[in-house]
Protein backbone atom coordinates (compact mmCIF):
# COMPACT_ATOMS: atom_id res chain seq x y z
CA UNK A 1 0.00 0.00 0.00
CA UNK A 2 1.28 3.46 -0.58
CA UNK A 3 4.31 4.43 -2.03
CA UNK A 4 6.52 3.57 1.29
CA UNK A 5 6.29 7.67 1.46
CA UNK A 6 6.74 8.63 6.08
CA UNK A 7 3.82 11.19 6.69
CA UNK A 8 4.39 12.62 9.67
CA UNK A 9 1.69 15.28 11.29
CA UNK A 10 2.08 17.71 14.35
CA UNK A 11 0.38 17.07 17.73
CA UNK A 12 -1.89 19.61 18.66
CA UNK A 13 -1.94 22.08 21.63
CA UNK A 14 -4.15 20.43 24.54
CA UNK A 15 -7.86 21.42 24.39
CA UNK A 16 -8.78 23.46 27.60
CA UNK A 17 -11.21 21.36 29.85
CA UNK A 18 -14.59 23.04 31.21
CA UNK A 19 -14.37 23.90 34.45
CA UNK A 20 -15.84 21.18 36.80
CA UNK A 21 -18.65 22.46 38.44
CA UNK A 22 -21.45 20.30 40.36
CA UNK A 23 -24.31 19.90 37.98
CA UNK A 24 -27.12 22.39 37.52
CA UNK A 25 -29.43 20.14 35.41
CA UNK A 26 -29.77 16.16 35.49
CA UNK A 27 -31.34 13.95 32.57
CA UNK A 28 -31.81 10.64 34.71
CA UNK A 29 -33.03 8.02 32.06
CA UNK A 30 -35.68 10.24 30.08
CA UNK A 31 -37.79 8.82 27.77
CA UNK A 32 -40.48 10.33 25.53
CA UNK A 33 -42.71 8.30 22.98
CA UNK A 34 -45.88 9.72 20.90
CA UNK A 35 -48.32 7.17 20.10
CA UNK A 36 -45.97 4.19 19.05
CA UNK A 37 -43.19 5.91 18.19
CA UNK A 38 -39.85 6.60 20.74
CA UNK A 39 -38.73 9.99 20.42
CA UNK A 40 -36.02 9.97 23.13
CA UNK A 41 -34.93 6.88 24.74
CA UNK A 42 -32.84 6.44 27.80
CA UNK A 43 -31.11 9.96 27.87
CA UNK A 44 -28.71 10.43 30.70
CA UNK A 45 -26.89 14.12 30.94
CA UNK A 46 -26.05 16.56 33.39
CA UNK A 47 -25.30 20.43 32.54
CA UNK A 48 -22.81 22.70 34.67
CA UNK A 49 -23.10 25.90 36.09
CA UNK A 50 -22.56 28.74 33.89
CA UNK A 51 -21.21 26.65 30.80
CA UNK A 52 -23.42 26.88 27.14
CA UNK A 53 -24.50 23.11 26.06
CA UNK A 54 -25.96 22.98 22.62
CA UNK A 55 -27.71 19.62 21.20
CA UNK A 56 -26.49 19.24 18.05
CA UNK A 57 -28.02 16.53 15.73
CA UNK A 58 -30.01 16.28 12.25
CA UNK A 59 -34.25 16.99 12.16
CA UNK A 60 -36.04 14.18 14.14
CA UNK A 61 -33.07 12.89 16.33
CA UNK A 62 -35.03 14.34 19.31
CA UNK A 63 -32.73 17.47 20.14
CA UNK A 64 -36.38 20.10 20.36
CA UNK A 65 -38.14 17.51 22.50
CA UNK A 66 -34.99 17.16 24.86
CA UNK A 67 -35.39 21.01 25.47
CA UNK A 68 -39.30 20.66 25.67
CA UNK A 69 -39.13 18.20 28.37
CA UNK A 70 -36.45 20.53 30.38
CA UNK A 71 -38.71 23.40 29.74
CA UNK A 72 -41.65 21.20 31.34
CA UNK A 73 -43.27 21.76 28.44
CA UNK A 74 -43.28 18.00 27.91
CA UNK A 75 -43.68 14.98 30.72
CA UNK A 76 -41.32 12.48 30.12
CA UNK A 77 -42.94 8.85 29.92
CA UNK A 78 -39.42 7.74 32.20
CA UNK A 79 -37.24 8.98 33.75
CA UNK A 80 -35.94 12.21 35.93
CA UNK A 81 -35.42 15.35 35.57
CA UNK A 82 -33.51 17.57 38.68
CA UNK A 83 -32.77 21.37 38.81
CA UNK A 84 -30.50 22.60 41.23
CA UNK A 85 -31.10 18.87 43.00
CA UNK A 86 -34.84 19.26 42.38
CA UNK A 87 -36.85 16.63 41.16
CA UNK A 88 -38.98 18.78 38.42
CA UNK A 89 -40.33 15.72 36.55
CA UNK A 90 -40.13 12.10 37.53
CA UNK A 91 -40.82 10.19 40.49
CA UNK A 92 -44.32 11.35 40.65
CA UNK A 93 -43.56 14.56 40.94
CA UNK A 94 -44.36 17.54 37.87
CA UNK A 95 -43.17 20.80 38.22
CA UNK A 96 -44.94 23.24 35.84
CA UNK A 97 -42.93 25.74 33.18
CA UNK A 98 -43.61 28.65 35.20
CA UNK A 99 -42.06 27.39 38.71
CA UNK A 100 -38.88 26.36 37.25
CA UNK A 101 -36.84 29.16 37.13
CA UNK A 102 -36.31 28.58 32.85
CA UNK A 103 -36.09 31.42 30.57
CA UNK A 104 -36.71 30.06 26.85
CA UNK A 105 -36.07 32.52 23.62
CA UNK A 106 -38.26 30.52 20.94
CA UNK A 107 -37.30 30.34 17.14
CA UNK A 108 -39.50 33.22 16.04
CA UNK A 109 -38.75 35.26 18.96
CA UNK A 110 -41.99 36.14 20.26
CA UNK A 111 -42.30 39.34 20.83
CA UNK A 112 -45.40 40.70 22.01
CA UNK A 113 -46.31 42.92 19.04
CA UNK A 114 -48.24 45.47 20.78
CA UNK A 115 -45.39 46.04 23.57
CA UNK A 116 -42.41 48.19 22.90
CA UNK A 117 -38.99 47.04 23.45
CA UNK A 118 -38.48 48.09 26.72
CA UNK A 119 -42.38 46.62 28.10
CA UNK A 120 -41.27 43.61 26.24
CA UNK A 121 -38.76 42.84 28.37
CA UNK A 122 -40.32 44.15 31.81
CA UNK A 123 -42.81 41.81 30.80
CA UNK A 124 -41.19 39.24 33.40
CA UNK A 125 -41.03 41.78 36.20
CA UNK A 126 -44.67 42.26 37.44
CA UNK A 127 -43.43 41.21 40.79
CA UNK A 128 -40.69 43.53 41.19
CA UNK A 129 -41.28 47.62 42.51
CA UNK A 130 -41.54 49.96 39.94
CA UNK A 131 -37.75 51.12 40.51
CA UNK A 132 -36.17 48.11 40.23
CA UNK A 133 -38.22 47.14 37.18
CA UNK A 134 -37.19 50.10 35.82
CA UNK A 135 -33.47 49.16 36.62
CA UNK A 136 -33.40 46.07 35.05
CA UNK A 137 -34.96 46.96 32.12
CA UNK A 138 -32.05 49.67 31.84
CA UNK A 139 -29.17 47.41 32.18
CA UNK A 140 -30.40 44.75 30.11
CA UNK A 141 -31.19 47.26 27.25
CA UNK A 142 -27.63 48.28 27.88
CA UNK A 143 -25.85 44.60 27.63
CA UNK A 144 -27.89 44.31 24.49
CA UNK A 145 -26.79 47.43 22.93
CA UNK A 146 -29.78 48.39 22.57
CA UNK A 147 -30.75 51.47 24.57
CA UNK A 148 -31.73 53.89 22.58
CA UNK A 149 -34.42 51.33 21.38
CA UNK A 150 -36.44 50.90 24.12
CA UNK A 151 -39.94 52.77 22.52
CA UNK A 152 -39.54 51.17 19.05
CA UNK A 153 -41.73 48.13 18.49
CA UNK A 154 -40.86 44.51 17.58
CA UNK A 155 -41.82 45.65 13.85
CA UNK A 156 -39.63 48.48 13.87
CA UNK A 157 -36.64 46.29 15.15
CA UNK A 158 -34.15 44.26 12.84
CA UNK A 159 -34.04 40.50 13.32
CA UNK A 160 -30.92 40.90 15.16
CA UNK A 161 -32.43 43.73 17.39
CA UNK A 162 -35.60 41.22 17.95
CA UNK A 163 -33.43 38.46 18.92
CA UNK A 164 -31.29 40.53 21.88
CA UNK A 165 -34.61 42.14 22.71
CA UNK A 166 -36.14 38.47 23.26
CA UNK A 167 -32.70 37.52 25.18
CA UNK A 168 -32.96 40.13 26.67
CA UNK A 169 -36.86 39.37 28.21
CA UNK A 170 -35.44 35.75 28.46
CA UNK A 171 -32.50 37.28 31.44
CA UNK A 172 -34.67 39.44 32.98
CA UNK A 173 -36.36 37.66 36.28
CA UNK A 174 -32.70 35.71 36.29
CA UNK A 175 -33.30 32.26 35.56
CA UNK A 176 -31.54 29.62 36.63
CA UNK A 177 -31.48 28.72 33.03
CA UNK A 178 -31.95 29.79 29.58
CA UNK A 179 -33.18 27.46 26.71
CA UNK A 180 -32.25 28.34 23.32
CA UNK A 181 -34.62 26.99 20.22
CA UNK A 182 -32.37 27.75 16.80
CA UNK A 183 -31.97 30.67 18.07
CA UNK A 184 -30.82 31.84 14.94
CA UNK A 185 -32.36 29.83 11.96
CA UNK A 186 -34.60 33.48 11.05
CA UNK A 187 -32.12 35.40 10.42
CA UNK A 188 -29.97 36.45 7.23
CA UNK A 189 -27.02 34.12 6.76
CA UNK A 190 -24.54 37.75 6.79
CA UNK A 191 -26.26 38.15 10.35
CA UNK A 192 -26.28 35.20 11.94
CA UNK A 193 -22.40 35.09 12.89
CA UNK A 194 -22.30 38.48 13.88
CA UNK A 195 -25.47 37.26 16.67
CA UNK A 196 -23.58 34.22 17.42
CA UNK A 197 -20.58 36.16 19.19
CA UNK A 198 -23.38 38.73 20.06
CA UNK A 199 -25.35 35.98 22.07
CA UNK A 200 -22.38 34.38 23.73
CA UNK A 201 -21.34 37.20 24.90
CA UNK A 202 -24.28 38.35 26.36
CA UNK A 203 -24.33 34.59 28.01
CA UNK A 204 -21.23 34.77 29.62
CA UNK A 205 -21.52 38.75 30.87
CA UNK A 206 -24.27 37.32 32.72
CA UNK A 207 -22.82 34.04 33.66
CA UNK A 208 -26.51 32.12 33.23
CA UNK A 209 -26.26 28.07 32.13
CA UNK A 210 -27.25 27.59 28.78
CA UNK A 211 -28.86 24.82 26.51
CA UNK A 212 -29.34 25.58 22.87
CA UNK A 213 -30.92 23.10 20.47
CA UNK A 214 -29.25 23.34 16.94
CA UNK A 215 -28.84 21.29 13.51
CA UNK A 216 -26.45 23.67 12.05
CA UNK A 217 -22.96 22.48 12.62
CA UNK A 218 -20.66 25.59 12.68
CA UNK A 219 -23.14 27.34 15.14
CA UNK A 220 -22.57 24.63 17.37
CA UNK A 221 -19.05 24.73 16.87
CA UNK A 222 -18.80 28.26 17.76
CA UNK A 223 -21.31 29.18 20.84
CA UNK A 224 -20.75 26.47 22.63
CA UNK A 225 -18.74 24.95 25.61
CA UNK A 226 -19.74 21.20 24.75
CA UNK A 227 -21.54 19.80 22.42
CA UNK A 228 -23.75 17.12 22.74
CA UNK A 229 -24.28 15.20 19.07
CA UNK A 230 -27.26 13.28 19.37
CA UNK A 231 -29.12 10.97 16.80
CA UNK A 232 -31.84 8.97 16.90
CA UNK A 233 -33.31 10.14 20.60
CA UNK A 234 -29.38 9.40 21.95
CA UNK A 235 -26.56 11.09 22.80
CA UNK A 236 -23.79 9.74 20.14
CA UNK A 237 -20.90 11.89 21.73
CA UNK A 238 -20.77 15.10 24.53
CA UNK A 239 -17.23 17.01 24.80
CA UNK A 240 -15.61 20.14 23.58
CA UNK A 241 -16.70 21.85 20.51
CA UNK A 242 -12.50 20.84 19.55
CA UNK A 243 -13.02 17.17 20.86
CA UNK A 244 -16.52 16.11 19.42
CA UNK A 245 -14.83 17.82 15.95
CA UNK A 246 -11.59 16.28 16.24
CA UNK A 247 -11.97 13.07 18.21
CA UNK A 248 -15.49 12.08 17.16
CA UNK A 249 -16.41 8.46 18.69
CA UNK A 250 -18.69 7.05 15.81
CA UNK A 251 -18.58 6.95 12.43
CA UNK A 252 -22.03 9.38 12.58
CA UNK A 253 -20.65 12.06 14.75
CA UNK A 254 -17.60 12.23 12.29
CA UNK A 255 -19.72 12.55 9.20
CA UNK A 256 -21.96 14.69 10.78
CA UNK A 257 -19.75 17.70 12.07
CA UNK A 258 -18.48 18.74 8.49
CA UNK A 259 -17.09 16.52 5.32
CA UNK A 260 -15.38 13.15 6.60
CA UNK A 261 -13.16 10.58 4.49
CA UNK A 262 -12.28 7.57 5.66
CA UNK A 263 -8.44 6.41 4.05
CA UNK A 264 -7.94 2.38 4.86
CA UNK A 265 -4.79 1.36 6.16
CA UNK A 266 -2.68 -1.09 8.04
CA UNK A 267 -1.48 -1.03 11.35
CA UNK A 268 2.43 -1.99 11.12
CA UNK A 269 5.02 -1.24 14.01
CA UNK A 270 5.11 2.56 14.50
CA UNK A 271 3.07 3.53 11.45
CA UNK A 272 -0.07 3.39 9.33
CA UNK A 273 -0.15 2.15 6.00
CA UNK A 274 -2.39 3.61 3.31
CA UNK A 275 -2.89 4.14 -0.24
CA UNK A 276 -1.19 7.53 0.63
CA UNK A 277 2.26 6.38 2.02
CA UNK A 278 2.68 5.94 5.49
CA UNK A 279 1.27 7.87 8.72
CA UNK A 280 3.61 7.85 12.19
CA UNK A 281 1.31 5.98 14.61
CA UNK A 282 1.99 8.97 17.10
CA UNK A 283 -0.17 11.20 14.93
CA UNK A 284 -2.87 8.68 15.49
CA UNK A 285 -5.15 9.34 18.38
CA UNK A 286 -5.11 6.91 20.67
CA UNK A 287 -3.73 3.91 18.33
CA UNK A 288 -2.04 1.55 20.91
CA UNK A 289 0.56 -1.42 20.00
CA UNK A 290 -1.84 -4.33 20.22
CA UNK A 291 -3.54 -3.05 17.45
CA UNK A 292 -0.46 -3.89 15.11
CA UNK A 293 -1.36 -5.63 12.25
CA UNK A 294 -5.19 -4.61 12.19
CA UNK A 295 -6.94 -2.99 9.60
CA UNK A 296 -7.87 0.93 10.58
CA UNK A 297 -9.55 3.43 8.62
CA UNK A 298 -8.43 6.81 9.29
CA UNK A 299 -10.71 10.06 9.46
CA UNK A 300 -9.55 12.57 7.24
CA UNK A 301 -11.05 15.92 6.82
CA UNK A 302 -10.75 18.04 3.92
CA UNK A 303 -8.16 20.55 5.49
CA UNK A 304 -6.21 17.36 6.37
CA UNK A 305 -4.86 16.58 3.06
CA UNK A 306 -3.79 17.75 -0.15
CA UNK A 307 -3.62 17.36 -3.88
CA UNK A 308 -1.25 18.31 -6.24
CA UNK A 309 -0.75 17.77 -10.10
CA UNK A 310 1.08 15.24 -11.22
CA UNK A 311 2.18 13.40 -14.12
CA UNK A 312 1.22 9.59 -14.57
CA UNK A 313 4.76 8.13 -12.61
CA UNK A 314 3.79 9.85 -9.15
CA UNK A 315 -0.11 10.53 -9.19
CA UNK A 316 -2.24 8.31 -7.44
CA UNK A 317 -5.81 9.61 -8.00
CA UNK A 318 -7.81 11.97 -10.18
CA UNK A 319 -10.29 14.71 -9.67
CA UNK A 320 -13.86 14.24 -10.32
CA UNK A 321 -15.41 16.83 -8.37
CA UNK A 322 -14.96 20.56 -7.55
CA UNK A 323 -17.00 23.07 -6.10
CA UNK A 324 -16.03 26.84 -5.53
CA UNK A 325 -16.88 27.76 -2.22
CA UNK A 326 -15.00 31.90 -2.77
CA UNK A 327 -12.33 31.17 -0.60
CA UNK A 328 -11.78 28.06 -0.82
CA UNK A 329 -12.54 24.98 -3.26
CA UNK A 330 -13.50 21.87 -2.22
CA UNK A 331 -11.97 18.78 -4.92
CA UNK A 332 -13.28 15.01 -4.62
CA UNK A 333 -10.74 12.91 -5.86
CA UNK A 334 -11.10 9.25 -6.50
CA UNK A 335 -7.47 7.27 -5.78
CA UNK A 336 -6.49 4.31 -7.79
CA UNK A 337 -7.43 1.93 -5.20
CA UNK A 338 -10.97 2.69 -5.70
CA UNK A 339 -11.50 4.71 -2.62
CA UNK A 340 -12.44 8.24 -2.42
CA UNK A 341 -10.91 11.70 -0.70
CA UNK A 342 -12.36 15.10 0.12
CA UNK A 343 -9.18 18.09 -0.12
CA UNK A 344 -9.95 22.09 0.73
CA UNK A 345 -7.67 24.24 -1.57
CA UNK A 346 -7.40 28.02 -1.11
CA UNK A 347 -9.19 29.49 -4.01
CA UNK A 348 -6.37 31.10 -5.99
CA UNK A 349 -5.83 27.07 -6.40
CA UNK A 350 -6.82 25.60 -9.45
CA UNK A 351 -6.62 21.99 -10.28
CA UNK A 352 -9.12 20.97 -13.16
CA UNK A 353 -11.71 18.04 -13.60
CA UNK A 354 -10.48 15.03 -14.49
CA UNK A 355 -6.94 15.80 -14.07
CA UNK A 356 -4.40 13.51 -12.24
CA UNK A 357 -2.98 14.45 -8.53
CA UNK A 358 -1.02 13.07 -5.89
CA UNK A 359 -2.84 13.27 -2.94
CA UNK A 360 -0.67 13.16 0.47
CA UNK A 361 -2.00 13.69 4.32
CA UNK A 362 -1.17 17.32 5.62
CA UNK A 363 -2.59 17.59 8.60
CA UNK A 364 -1.49 19.47 11.67
CA UNK A 365 -2.95 17.42 14.70
CA UNK A 366 -3.81 14.23 15.49
CA UNK A 367 -6.24 11.89 13.46
CA UNK A 368 -9.03 9.93 14.55
CA UNK A 369 -9.51 6.04 13.02
CA UNK A 370 -12.01 3.31 13.83
CA UNK A 371 -11.69 -0.21 13.02
CA UNK A 372 -11.89 -1.15 9.64
CA UNK A 373 -14.12 -4.16 10.61
CA UNK A 374 -17.36 -1.58 11.91
CA UNK A 375 -16.89 -0.13 8.06
CA UNK A 376 -20.31 -0.05 6.34
CA UNK A 377 -20.52 -0.49 2.31
CA UNK A 378 -18.81 1.58 0.47
CA UNK A 379 -15.74 4.34 2.06
CA UNK A 380 -16.61 7.16 3.20
CA UNK A 381 -20.06 6.39 4.54
CA UNK A 382 -20.23 9.04 7.55
CA UNK A 383 -23.27 7.64 8.90
CA UNK A 384 -21.88 4.27 9.46
CA UNK A 385 -22.67 4.06 13.32
CA UNK A 386 -19.61 2.38 14.82
CA UNK A 387 -17.40 2.22 17.81
CA UNK A 388 -14.13 3.98 17.97
CA UNK A 389 -11.33 2.50 19.31
CA UNK A 390 -8.27 4.30 20.93
CA UNK A 391 -11.14 7.53 22.54
CA UNK A 392 -10.96 9.16 25.49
Amino acid sequence: MGNGELLTTAVEEPVREPTAEEPVLELDGIAKRYGSQDVIGDLSLSVREGEILTLLGPSGCGKTTTLRLIAGLERPDAGRVRLEDETVSGEGRFVSPEDRDIGVVFQDFALFPHLNARENVAFGLQDWNAADRESRVDDLLELVGLESHGDHYPDELSGGQQQRIALARSLAPEPEMLLLDEPFSSLDVDLRVEMREEVRRIIKETGVTAISVTHDQEEALSISDRVAVMNDGDIEQIDTPQRVFQQPESRFVAGFLGHASFLAGEVRGDSVDTALGRVLRDDVHGLAHQYDGSAVDLLVRPDDVTAYPADESEADGRVVYRRYLGPTVLYRVELDDGETIECMHNHSDRIDLDERVRVRVTADHELAWFPADHREEGNGDANADSAPAGAD
